[in-house]
């Protein structure tokens, strides 16, 4: 049996992000980049500040990023904890993977080993994480170590480039929009336009099943929900009752791939059940073909029944899902030291 050498270290940047672009996009749904990466890097913090809220669970924002490393220096593993000031109280989030060849060697509970030692320090009492449903392999090693699973959510996709034309002939026609108009940030852009997105987000993202913290300050929310990877002005569609936003959808594209994504759709309260979002949807494909795009994809929560129901009747096909993995941090770190000795 050949022992392989592995070494834990920090993340070293921006030396890594070309190695952990590669390492991610053995697992991640849509490929990303070191641009990429690096460009989600300057969003962040710079320095971690974190608190006891005044029900004594963690609050404030940090995060910790370590990778396993083989003998030839190249990254094996990955595990990234962080929060946010909008994250759950007393939550961390967190990101586990391990590179194919090298599952099943112990890298996986050592980076987890790493990343509950941070957590407690910090004074975290839940971890949270997501682990793909047709993964035996990873659900088994999460639940072996005190992870249940909290939710279920689905991937459904559109492809637009198997036959020229054929796609666009399925797509039904614009629901009566009731005197709604439709527009996108590019034709109504700046601060008052995007004020208005954030008030009806606000209203709309506590609605999701499964939502959990709050929702951020606008400077933030600009970046993490609206200003993503892949975002344009112009394929921000907006539904409006005069000069009041009523509906969204944010399509995002994947110039690696050339496919679109459903990063948010959200009707407001007063405007559900008029088929707002079936428009906003429609909109969106019709988008994507206009284009050239080569798919659209959207992920949506099991429980979620009405835009599952709309995704069904515009064709999009049913991919696999990804479980939210909950575990209570003191069970965490039992369950590692238990499998720690079991492995001396």
């Amino acid at each position: 049996m050949i022992t392989i050498t592995i070494t834990l270290r920090p993340l070293q940047l921006p030396d890594d992000y070309e190695q952990l672009a590669g390492l991610l996009n053995q697992v991640w749904s849509e490929p990303t980049s070191a641009e990429r990466l690096l460009e989600d890097d300057q969003k962040l913090y710079e320095v971690g500040h974190t608190w006891m809220d005044d029900n004594g669970l963690l609050a404030g924002y940090d995060r910790e990023r370590q990778v396993a490393v083989n003998e030839q220096g190249e990254i094996v593993g990955y595990a990234w904890s962080w929060r946010a000031p909008w994250t759950e109280p007393g939550h961390l989030c967190n990101t586990l993977v391990v590179a194919e060849a090298y599952r099943k060697q112990g890298i996986g509970q050592r980076l987890l080993l790493h990343v509950g030692e941070w957590a407690s320090k910090l004074g975290a009492t839940t971890l949270l994480a997501e682990v793909w449903d047709d993964n035996e392999d990873a659900q088994q090693f999460a639940s072996r170590r005190a992870f249940i699973k909290e939710r279920h959510a689905f991937q459904s996709l559109l492809r637009l480039d198997e036959e020229e034309g054929s796609q666009a002939a399925l797509i039904p026609d614009l629901p009566a929009a009731g005197g709604l108009r439709f527009l996108t940030l590019a034709d109504e852009p700046g601060e008052a336009s995007e004020l208005k997105l954030y008030e009806l987000y606000k209203e709309t993202l506590v609605d999701i099943p499964g939502f959990m913290g709050e929702v951020p300050a606008m400077n933030e929310w600009l970046k993490w929900y609206l200003q993503v990877d892949g975002y344009a002005p112009e394929r921000v569609i907006i539904a409006a009752d005069g000069e009041t936003f009523v509906g969204v959808t944010n399509v995002l594209h994947n110039k690696q791939t050339n496919g679109m994504y459903h990063e948010y759709t959200g009707v407001s309260r007063a405007y559900r059940g008029r088929k707002v979002a079936q428009a906003l949807k429609i909109k969106a494909i019709q988008l994507a073909i206009r284009h050239g795009a080569s798919y659209i994809r959207t992920d949506n929560d099991s429980t979620n029944e009405p835009i599952l129901r709309i995704n069904r009747k515009l064709g999009y096909i049913p991919l696999r899902g990804s479980y939210r993995l909950l575990a209570p941090l003191n069970e965490v770190l039992a369950s590692l030291n238990l499998h720690g000795k079991a492995s001396k």
